[in-house]
């Protein structure tokens, strides 16, 4: 049986108040591949928000709680490529960019799109993946929200400070309920304080898949994609110009699909 599959209300809210509380103690994940740096440990700090599979997602590797996901894999390839360590924090989504600049976390993987005001704040690099969006609705209400006509005048459901928001910021109508994680985002729809929801394309298959009761539907949100970016800080051209040259050998290899395929794989196993 699916692990996801028996998920009832409450233990889906348990387990955001959980990850929350994790959240509040700023634990760090190190990847493997320790590398000195003058007789001390190099690290690269990557901020994210641990709650967007199959970007990043929490999952029991080894009967250890450990953050996995493609952003992951890219990651552990940047800081190879500099000899260095990988240090993950999880982190509230719309807290991210503050890390950033203040320079807590070295980089932001978490699905971040390269918005005009964003690139005001941090510098961005290259886009290395690009994918849709989606309605996620009730079972009983895909035929009622088949269109964005229909969605128009709904409860929409989104994460705070994602392009998601700003999508459902430009439908007609809308009445907005912004929260932290996606998880929270699906409890709103399963408790029928949300109509809709507006969630990353693969994000919500794997919840969908996962979680019975829950479909995508046809209507397709109208945005421009300009896919996904890697933040860091702004002025740092030296650690640009690295996460640039990594993705570009990531793409040449064709290992960035490589690691979408095998995280989603991941996403949707139960062991």
């Amino acid at each position: 049986m699916n692990k996801w599959g028996k998920l009832s209300l409450g233990m889906i809210l348990a387990v955001g108040l959980l990850s929350g509380c994790g959240q509040n103690k700023n634990d760090d994940t190190a990847a493997t591949g320790n590398a000195t740096n003058g007789g001390a440990t190099k690290t690269l700090t990557m901020g994210t928000s641990a709650d967007f599979p199959p970007y990043e997602f929490h999952k029991v590797v080894d009967g250890k709680d450990t953050i996995v996901g493609f952003d992951i894999d890219i990651a552990k390839e940047i800081a190879a490529d500099m000899g260095a360590e990988l240090v993950i924090k999880d982190l509230p989504f719309d807290s991210l960019l503050n890390e950033l600049s203040s320079g807590r976390v070295d980089i932001v993987i978490s699905g971040l799109s390269p918005t005009e005001e964003r690139k005001k704040a941090v510098d961005l690099s290259d886009i290395y993946y690009k994918a849709e969006q989606a309605i996620v609705v009730r079972e009983a209400d895909k035929d009622k929200y088949a269109t964005m006509d229909a969605v128009k005048g709904t409860k929409i459901g989104v994460q705070t400070g994602s392009i998601q928001e700003e999508i459902a910021k430009g439908i007609e109508g809308a009445k907005i309920t912004s929260l932290g994680k996606i998880s929270e985002i699906v409890l709103q729809l399963q408790s029928n304080r949300v109509d809709t929801a507006i969630i990353e394309g693969p994000v919500a298959k794997s919840f969908v898949k996962n979680i019975p009761g829950l479909v995508i539907t046809d209507a397709k949100p109208e945005v421009e994609d300009d896919g996904y970016a890697i933040g860091i800080k702004k002025g740092n051209k030296e650690l640009l110009d690295q996460v640039n040259s990594t993705l570009t050998r990531l793409n040449s290899e064709g290992k960035i699909d490589e690691y979408v395929a095998a995280a989603s794989e991941l996403a949707d196993s139960t062991k």
